[in-house]
C-alpha cells in the first residue's frame, strides 16, 4: 500500500466541526503509522532476514493469545499472569501488537539531533527520558523519542531511540579530528524536508496535508535508509573503526540509517528458541529481567548483525565511480524485545541494586534468575508495595458492590486495596514504554565484533579497548541543548496516567477525588 493510500484510509473526520481547511490536515497519529509503515518496508528490503523476524514473532504471539484465551489463570503465560480478584496482567491490543515497532538511529552532530527532533514532532513523537551510555563505555547519550498520550501509545507507540556522539569522550585525537571533518560536510536532510518542517511549524500549527505528509514520509526515510557507498574513504573508515565500531558506524555514511528495527514479542524465550530452530544466528544471551511470572520493564534480544558490502570512496574529495574501493561494514541487525510492567521509582531503584549486585558477582544466569527472587513476583505484591505503576478502572457493578462495602475508618493507605480485593476497581499494570541502558549498550556491543564477550547475564560485552574518557557522566543539559527542548520526565508519565484513571474512578464511584493523592 503506497503513502498516499495509507494516509487516505487513516483519515478520519473529528467529532465536531472543523475549522475551515483542517479537513486536509492529516493527524499526528496517521502520520506516524505512515511512517512506521514504510520504514518496516523500506527495512525488510534492505534487511531481508528482518521479514523472517516479523514472521517469527508474529507466529509467537498467536501462540500466546491463544493459550492467553483457552486459560486466562494460567500463571506461567507471560501475557496472562493473574494473582487476585480484580487484577489484571499486561495486556495490549491485538493491532497494537501487530503495529508495535522501535527503532534505533545513531546521530554525530548538534544539527542532526535538532532537526530529527523536529521530524518526530510532527508525527507526536517526544523525547522521553535521558540515557547516558558513558556507563557501559559507549561515546554517547540518548533520548526516546515516543507518543506520550494514552491514546496515541494505542494507535501506534512507534519509539526510536536516538543516540548523539559525544566526541569529547574519545580517547584518540586522531580519530576525533577525522569523525568531526566527516559530520561536518555531510547533510543527511533533502532540501525539501527541511522546507516542510519550516512550512508546517511556521505556517500551519506543526501539521502537514495529506500531499505534504507523501512527501515528508518519502524525504524522511531517505535521511534513516542505507546508502551503498561510504561519505568516508577506507582509510578514514579503518581509524574510526579501530578507536570503536560504533564511531564508524556513527561517521562514516552518508545517512543516519536505521540501526534496528524491533517486533514487541509476547515471550521472548519463545521468539528465541525459534530463531535457533531456524538457524538464525543469536545473541546468547537475552538482555534484562530474568523470566518472570509478572514481566517488568524490558527484555531483548537480536540475530547479530549481517556483514554488508558497501564502497569507498578512494580520496577525500570523493572520486567517481570508477574510484570506488569494495568493503563491507557490520552494524545493523534484527531485535527482539519483550514488554513488562513500567515500575515505581521504589522498584527501579530495587532493580538497579540487583543488577549492580548481578555484574559485581558476575553470577551465572541461573543465579540472576535466583537474586530476582527478592522482586516480588506476582501482580498484587508488585501494587501493594507500590513497585510498579498501574491503570486503575471501575467494574461494570462497581457501584452497586461499593453501595454494599462499609468503608468507614479505613485509612487512605488501604482503601484501595479493598476496593481491588472486592472487585471494585481492576488495577491493570501500565506497560513499560521506554529503555534500560545497560540493555541497550548489550544489544550495541554484541553486534559490533566487541573482542570481549559478555560474561554474565547482567555484564553487558565492552570493547578491548578503553574508548570513553574519564568516567562515566551524563550531560543532560547538552543532550537537550542540542535538541533545544527538554526530555520528559518518564516515571512522571507514569504517575500522571495512573493518578489520572484514580481520578476517573473516584468520580464515577462518587468518591472525593481529593482522596486520590492519598490513594497512590
Amino acid at each position: 500500500m503506497s503513502s498516499a493510500s495509507i494516509l487516505s484510509a487513516s483519515h478520519t473526520a473529528p467529532p465536531k466541526a472543523p475549522a475551515p481547511g483542517d479537513w486536509d490536515y492529516v493527524d499526528a497519529d496517521s502520520l506516524r503509522t505512515t511512517f512506521a509503515l514504510a520504514m518496516s518496508a523500506m527495512y525488510s528490503t534492505e534487511v531481508p532476514l528482518y521479514s523472517d523476524l516479523i514472521r517469527i514473532v508474529q507466529n509467537v504471539n498467536r501462540q500466546v493469545l491463544a493459550q492467553a484465551s483457552s486459560s486466562s489463570s494460567s500463571s506461567s503465560s507471560p501475557s496472562s499472569s493473574s494473582s487476585s480478584p480484580g487484577e489484571a496482567p499486561v495486556h495490549d491490543s491485538v493491532e497494537r501488537l501487530t503495529l508495535e515497532r522501535h527503532g534505533a538511529i545513531r546521530l554525530g552532530t548538534p544539527q542532526e539531533l535538532h532537526t530529527v527532533r523536529r521530524i518526530f514532532a510532527l508525527m507526536g513523537m517526544h523525547p522521553v527520558g535521558y540515557y547516558d551510555l558513558t556507563v557501559a563505555k559507549l561515546p554517547m547519550h540518548a533520548t526516546c523519542f515516543r507518543p506520550i498520550a494514552a491514546a496515541s501509545l494505542e494507535a501506534n507507540p512507534f519509539r526510536v531511540f536516538t543516540t548523539l556522539l559525544r566526541p569529547e569522550r574519545l580517547h584518540s585525537s586522531e580519530a576525533r579530528e577525522v569523525a568531526l571533518r566527516l559530520l561536518a560536510r555531510r547533510n543527511i536532510f533533502s532540501r525539501a524536508l527541511l522546507d516542510l518542517l519550516d512550512t508546517a511549524e511556521a505556517r500551519q500549527q506543526g501539521r502537514l496535508t495529506r500531499e505534504q505528509g507523501d512527501t515528508f514520509v518519502a524525504e524522511a526515510l531517505r535521511s534513516f535508509s542505507w546508502q551503498p557507498v561510504a561519505a568516508a574513504t577506507h582509510e578514514e573508515y579503518g581509524i574510526l573503526r579501530a578507536e570503536h565500531p560504533i564511531l564508524a558506524d556513527i561517521a562514516c555514511f552518508r545517512s543516519a540509517h536505521i540501526n534496528h528495527l524491533t517486533p514487541r514479542a509476547l515471550d521472548i524465550d519463545m521468539a528465541q528458541r525459534s530463531m535457533i530452530a531456524e538457524a538464525i544466528h543469536v545473541k546468547e544471551r537475552i538482555e534484562g529481567p530474568p523470566r518472570r511470572n509478572c514481566p517488568i520493564l524490558l527484555r531483548q534480544t537480536s540475530f547479530l548483525a549481517l556483514e554488508e558490502g558497501i564502497r569507498f570512496p578512494s580520496r577525500e574529495d570523493g572520486g567517481g565511480d570508477d574510484d570506488l574501493v569494495d568493503g563491507h561494514h557490520k552494524a545493523r541487525f534484527g531485535e527482539i524485545e519483550e514488554r513488562g510492567a513500567a515500575v515505581t521509582a521504589k522498584g527501579r531503584k530495587l532493580y538497579d541494586e540487583l543488577l549492580e549486585e548481578a555484574a559485581s558477582r558476575a553470577v551465572s544466569e541461573e543465579e540472576y534468575a535466583k537474586l530476582f527472587a527478592r522482586f516480588p513476583d506476582s501482580w498484587d505484591e508488585l501494587r501493594r508495595q507500590k513497585l510498579i505503576y498501574c491503570e486503575y478502572q471501575c467494574e461494570s457493578d462497581a457501584r452497586e458492590k461499593l453501595a454494599g462495602l462499609d468503608v468507614s475508618g479505613k485509612a487512605c493507605a488501604t482503601l484501595l486495596d479493598v476496593l481491588v480485593q472486592q472487585g471494585i476497581l481492576t488495577a491493570r499494570p501500565l506497560t513499560y514504554e521506554d529503555f534500560l541502558p545497560f540493555s541497550a549498550a548489550g544489544i550495541f556491543q554484541s553486534n559490533l565484533q566487541s573482542k570481549k564477550p559478555a560474561t554474565t547475564a547482567a555484564d553487558p560485552a565492552t570493547p578491548s579497548v578503553e574508548v570513553v574518557v574519564g568516567k562515566a557522566g551524563g550531560d543532560r543539559e547538552g543532550y537537550e541543548r542540542a535538541m533545544q527542548c527538554s526530555a520528559l520526565d518518564s516515571d512522571q508519565l507514569y504517575a500522571e496516567a495512573q493518578r489520572r484513571s484514580l481520578e476517573k474512578c473516584a468520580g464515577e464511584l462518587g468518591l472525593d477525588v481529593d482522596i486520590v493523592a492519598d490513594l497512590i
